[in-house]
């Protein structure tokens, strides 16, 4: 079993690769600024903030895996970028993959094709933000990142999130930067941390996107 440290611990994302990962018997840390009131058993909860190098430090130390789940908003709308570079360089001092929880719009509607958020002319204004922030972590940050940090970007199809938590189905579809549904396609909260946590038991996917769909 692996000690997995979980960045953004009680979001909705991270909060349920906490759950996935702990049920499979994985040694779980997740950080987050705030403490969560219902706990998962057996996970180590941290309370600090992303922006502070001393609180990730600490969380990523004797880490074997390490998994942002962030969002560019709040507190993190004008620092997201730099609080994934610096998670990045501790992770690849630590000799730990980083896994993060992406965006759909950071995909391609088909092969070679530009990705959709670089045509945000549909978006809503309020998000429009928030995507571009997403998309270049794995446009521009990632793979500027030492070679010998692993890191594999892990996009949900367009129809996810606490707006729409779905019905557990115990399957997924894994794609590469191509989404799997270019129509945009759904998957549940559950599945989407199930194939998280499978992309990390399995890790055959290296400095790679990839996005997971029904």
């Amino acid at each position: 079993m692996s000690r997995i440290t979980v960045v953004g611990g009680t979001g909705y994302a991270g909060s349920l690769i906490v759950a996935e990962a702990a049920a499979r018997g994985h040694e779980v840390t997740a950080l987050s600024r705030s403490l969560p009131d219902d706990r998962v058993a057996g996970v180590t909860y941290v309370q600090g903030d992303a922006v502070d190098e001393t609180a990730l430090s600490a969380v990523v130390s004797g880490a074997d895996v390490v998994v942002g789940a962030l969002a560019p908003r709040g507190p993190l709308a004008g620092s997201f970028r730099d609080v994934y570079r610096t998670l990045a360089r501790l992770a690849d001092a630590e000799g730990a993959p980083l896994y993060v929880v992406g965006g759909f719009s950071s995909l391609r509607p088909a092969a070679g094709a530009p990705r959709f958020a670089e045509d945000l002319s549909h978006a809503p204004a309020e998000f429009r933000d928030e995507i571009t922030a997403v998309a270049a972590l794995v446009v521009d940050d990632l793979p500027a990142t030492p070679k010998t940090l692993d890191w594999v970007f892990v996009s949900p199809a367009a129809k996810f999130g606490s707006f729409a938590p779905g019905e557990p189905l115990g399957e997924y579809r894994v794609g590469d930067d191509v989404a799997v549904h270019p129509e945009g396609g759904e998957i549940s909260g559950a599945d989407y941390a199930l194939g998280v946590v499978d992309l990390i038991e399995k890790a055959d996917h290296h400095r790679a996107h990839v996005n997971l769909a029904y």
